[in-house]
Order: structure tokens, then C-alpha cells, then sequence
């Protein structure tokens, strides 16, 4: 082990790759010409470069290049997708239909519509105690769909307990109702397969910082065809981005963000399995050495309902704030690093019915590309030698 702290918190971000920092790189010092500069050559190159880019992530998520919309992250990506179509005066309807288990960049803005006069149904999942805990029944769906239901959203993989929700079976039954399906895939694009045509989406965020590329930088995916569909921006300005996000591109950022993706791609398989194989070390090292350790959210080995990279556990009689205050060199969370400002417990363990004090016990693990076994068992020593102070001391 060296001094550095031991990273396990890869939900919240990962580490930029080493490959897609050398792939920036030149649009900071030689390309770094504005991408709307389309009079000169050098404007020309770094608007060549995003459109390469637009092709490239585009291909990657079975999208056309020009159903790309590049901002600053999934935040603004999920604004963008339900308060631009809420505002568009073409839309049909008055209701919204999204999860409790939603980060808060869906819930918030959905509470902003609602004091608006928007009514907003979020449904309820299974809870803490189906082994399918987090996962949302396709027929909740179609039970809070009504004539004046214009939107769903719904997370394809969730940020706190990593469960994969049925889109494309949720996909097919809006596409059957005439309502448009939003997703926030921010931690599904490139951790698992994601094609918008099988999924049956029709707005999708996602970011770049989430798949080891930079921060600042994401992008919404809106159908063009079949249906198409139609947004207001949310901030007047330059008219960039098919005058649906205004404002100077990010273009180091947006190449890095088509690195990033593509390397994900590319190593995913070996990727997932090595993940895996570490989770499993990680669990098991847990529950072998701390007494009273549970599982929050839906099994562990389905790869198909829950992420490879992602383990949520309560501690039960710990509190998780002392518990990662006093392990030094260990980076772990108790929730959404978006939520953090908010002394709350997590709302998305609650919504799955955990009590509040098992809620503030639980910790959140999210392994990455460059965790190493070393990096999983100084975790298992870390967590338990601290858990049994905190409970001899509080004993």
C-alpha cells in the first residue's frame, strides 16, 4: 500500500484515464480554437473535432449523431429533458410519472414543476426486503400512466444501490401510450450495454466523469424520428447546439468524453468480470469479519439487475458518518455525492423502506477501473477494525 487513499467512492466520479487526459490535452494548447469560430481554419479544426466526436458517441449508444446535445453534465442533461419538454407548448398533457428512488437532478426539478401546477406521480419500488429491491414493475408504470400523462422518467441504473431497471419493457409500454420515456443512464453508459433503439428511450442523460473521463462535460440524447421530439431551452444565448443548450463548447472536454466512452466499450467484458470478482472479495470479506452486515438493494449475482461495480451495506448499530470520519485512507459514501449538502439520510434507502437508523448506518462502495485487490482487502481491514471500535465504544 502507498500513502494515497484507497478510492472506493467511484459512483460520485472516477479518476480521469491516463489515455483520455493525453487525447485532451492538445485542444488546451494547440486546437484551442472556439468550436463556433467556423471563419478561420483553426475554429474549423476544433468544430471538427466535436462533430467527430458527436459520431463517435452517437455510434456508441445506437443514436444518430444528430440527436447529440452536448452540456455540461447529467445535471443540466436532466433539466434540459424534463422541464424542456414540460415547456414546450406542444407537448400533450399536464402529468409527469418518474421513481422515488430518482437522483435528486430528476426529483428536484420535477418538485420545481410541480409547484407550477404540473401534477407528478413517483412511484414506489420493491422494497429492502425483495431480493429485486429498487426495481420498479413495468405494470406500476402503466397503472400511473394517464391521458394527460406526457413524460416518464425513469433511472436505468441507480447511483446508491446500482438496480437496472426493465426500460425497454418500460420503453415499449410509453411508446404503446403515446408518452415520451427519459432515462438518467449516468451510471449505465459505459458499465453496461446501452442502445436508445432497444431500450426504447427517447431522451437520455448521461455524463463523462462517471466513465473515467472529465468533469463539466455530458450530453442528452433526443429523438429526432419516430416520434420526434421537441424541447425548449432552458438558457438563451449563441443558439449553439441546434438551439437547444446555448453556450461556448467544451472541447477538450467533449473529446475526452468520446474517449472515454470508447475505452469503455472496448473493456467492458474483461471489465465487468474483474469488477465482479472484487465485489465478491468485498462482500464476503465484510460479512466474515463485522457481525450484523446487510445488504441493501436487489442480489448480487444478477449482472442484469444489479451493477458489477456497485455494493451497498448497513452496518447496523454504527452510524456511517463516525464510521468514514474515522477510517483514514479509505474514500467510501453514504449516498449521492450530489446530495451532500443535505444532512438527510439517504432517500433512496428509505424509499426502499429502510428505517432511518439503518439508513444512517449504511455505506455505499463503488469500485472502479483502478482498484486493485490490494485496494479491496486494506478496505475489509479498515471497515472492520473501525466498526468494532465504534461499537465497543458505544457499547
Amino acid at each position: 500500500m502507498t500513502d494515497a487513499a484507497v478510492f472506493l467512492d467511484n459512483h460520485s466520479t472516477t479518476r480521469v484515464d491516463p489515455r483520455v487526459l493525453e487525447t485532451m490535452l492538445p485542444f488546451f494548447t494547440e486546437h484551442y480554437a472556439n468550436a463556433g469560430s467556423i471563419s478561420h481554419e483553426m475554429g474549423m479544426v476544433a468544430r471538427e473535432a466535436v462533430e467527430n466526436t458527436r459520431l463517435e458517441i452517437a455510434d456508441c449508444i445506437g443514436a444518430n449523431e444528430r440527436e447529440i446535445i452536448f452540456t455540461s453534465g447529467a445535471t443540466e442533461s436532466n433539466n434540459l429533458a424534463i422541464r424542456g419538454v414540460a415547456e414546450h407548448r406542444r407537448r400533450k398533457g399536464n402529468h409527469l410519472v418518474s421513481v422515488t428512488t430518482e437522483h435528486k437532478a430528476v426529483i428536484d426539478p420535477l418538485a420545481r414543476l410541480a409547484r407550477r401546477d404540473f401534477s407528478v406521480s413517483l412511484l414506489d419500488p420493491k422494497d429492502h426486503q425483495s431480493d429485486e429491491a429498487g426495481l420498479v414493475d413495468v405494470q406500476q408504470v402503466a397503472d400511473a400512466i394517464t391521458d394527460d400523462t406526457f413524460l416518464v422518467s425513469v433511472m436505468l441504473a441507480n447511483n446508491e444501490i446500482g438496480v437496472i431497471q426493465s426500460l425497454a419493457e418500460i420503453g415499449e409500454l410509453c411508446k404503446e401510450r403515446g408518452v415520451l420515456l427519459h432515462t438518467d443512464a449516468t451510471q449505465a453508459v459505459g458499465k453496461i450495454p446501452v442502445d436508445v433503439e432497444q431500450l426504447n428511450v427517447d431522451l437520455m442523460s448521461f455524463s463523462a466523469h462517471k466513465m473515467y473521463g472529465p468533469k463539466g462535460v455530458g450530453a442528452l440524447f433526443v429523438r429526432r424520428r419516430s416520434p420526434q421530439v421537441r424541447i425548449a431551452a432552458l438558457a438563451d444565448g449563441g443558439g449553439q447546439e441546434r438551439a437547444m443548450r446555448s453556450g461556448t463548447l467544451n472541447v477538450p472536454g467533449i473529446v475526452g468524453f468520446g474517449k472515454a466512452l470508447e475505452l469503455c466499450l472496448a473493456e467492458m467484458e474483461s471489465e465487468s468480470d474483474r469488477l465482479r470478482d472484487l465485489r465478491k472479495l468485498l462482500h464476503d470479506g465484510l460479512s466474515e469479519r463485522i457481525a450484523k452486515v446487510r445488504l441493501n438493494g436487489p442480489r448480487l449475482n444478477d449482472p442484469k439487475l444489479r451493477l458489477v461495480n456497485n455494493l451497498n451495506v448497513c452496518f447496523e448499530d454504527v452510524d456511517g458518518e463516525a464510521l468514514m470520519m474515522n477510517m483514514k485512507g479509505l474514500a467510501v459514501s453514504s449516498g449521492s455525492a450530489c446530495t451532500s449538502a443535505n444532512p438527510e439520510p439517504s432517500h433512496v434507502l428509505r424509499a426502499i423502506g429502510l428505517s432511518e437508523d439503518n439508513t444512517r448506518s449504511s455505506l455505499r462502495f463503488g469500485l472502479g477501473r483502478f482498484n486493485t485487490q490490494d485496494d479491496i482487502e486494506f478496505a475489509i481491514e479498515t471497515v472492520a477494525t473501525t466498526v468494532a471500535k465504534l461499537r465497543a465504544f458505544s457499547g
